[in-house]
């Protein structure tokens, strides 16, 4: 177990690696003078000079980013470009916006698809074909889109929910809840539809094993054979998928948190991008890989205390 785990690590720092240094080279190549912007349109060329002088823009991209990662290896990101803050501290405060919402969808996929695709495996009657039907339709329709929809008949028809704005759970836990219910949902539907259906079709290949015919010819209850037995070898297939759908949920909560207008991560991501705040952008990127990383971690362990024979790859 424990080279299992070392390997998963380190493959994921690797991976961490990778996707940072083609952040940094992605950011020198988007043409976005930030120095430019920092000084203002009334700048004048030796102005503009000077501020590129200042946040080293005037070296190669491969100097800045040794630099950058020279720091980035001792827990610092430097402070944005254009708000003065220090970037980790802003992530700090970012961060619970949008894991609320990253971690409320990824728990409500979960529930609804295991329930979805058991109860669509086990009535394969009409519960069936209505499940798939909304599953198709569900994925087929963008969270931005469904977001949408939901703000407008939910929170502003309604007025059931608030259309935008974040409450923290400290201030108020039902405000909190009241206030990531609209973007959790927008964001889980997507993985809801993708992982039932996986669901439904690992848990009809288990059913038609022998193992389950040898256990029902005992005499065990229906119950027991599939929540005890069942589930469980049905489990590492939806697992893997719903792996893959929590990147998804933490791609869609950077459109998510615009339409709701909360200000996480995704948020600050769009923003810095346009500016070309090359600091707050690297950190972005490092929090969400090392939040990705961290979950497929869990997955793997999940995955590999449900089959032992993974643990040995």
């Amino acid at each position: 177990m424990l080279t299992f785990l070392v390997r998963r690590v380190a493959a994921g720092l690797v991976l961490l690696y990778v996707l940072a240094t083609t952040a940094f080279a992605m950011m020198s190549l988007t043409g976005t003078d930030a120095a430019r912007n920092i000084a203002g349109n009334m700048a004048t060329p030796a102005q503009i000079a000077a501020k590129k002088h200042e946040l080293g823009l005037d070296r190669p991209w491969i100097a800045q980013y040794g630099q950058w990662l020279g720091h980035a290896v001792r827990g610092d990101f430097g402070t944005s470009w254009f708000g003065g803050d220090s970037v980790s501290e802003s992530l700090v405060l970012k961060a619970p916006v949008s894991l609320s919402i990253v971690v409320g969808g990824l728990l409500l996929a979960t529930v609804l698809s295991v329930v979805l695709g058991v109860a669509a495996a086990v009535r394969r009657g009409w519960l069936d074909r209505v499940v798939q039907a909304t599953a198709i339709v569900g994925y087929a329709v963008p969270s931005f889109l469904m977001a949408l929809m939901l703000s407008a008949t939910l929170a502003v028809q309604l007025r059931w929910l608030p259309a935008t704005g974040y409450v923290p759970l400290a201030d108020s836990p039902s405000g909190w809840l009241q206030s990531i219910t609209l973007p959790a949902v927008s964001l889980a539907i997507g993985a809801i539809a993708a992982t039932a259906q996986q669901v439904r079709g690992s848990v009809i290949d288990v059913l038609r094993q022998d193992f389950v015919r040898t256990l029902r010819s005992r005499g065990m209850s229906e119950r027991r054979v599939l929540f005890r037995h069942v589930l469980r070898n049905a489990a590492p297939p939806a697992l893997t998928v719903l792996s893959l759908q929590f990147i998804s949920l933490v791609g869609g909560a950077v459109v998510i948190e615009k339409v709701f207008g909360l200000p996480g991560v995704g948020s600050a991501a769009v923003t810095a991008t346009v500016n070309g705040d090359t600091p707050l952008v690297m950190g972005v990127v490092v929090y969400l890989v090392l939040i990705v990383v961290a979950v497929n971690l869990l997955v793997d362990l999940a995955y590999g205390w449900l089959n032992p024979k993974v643990r040995v790859r």
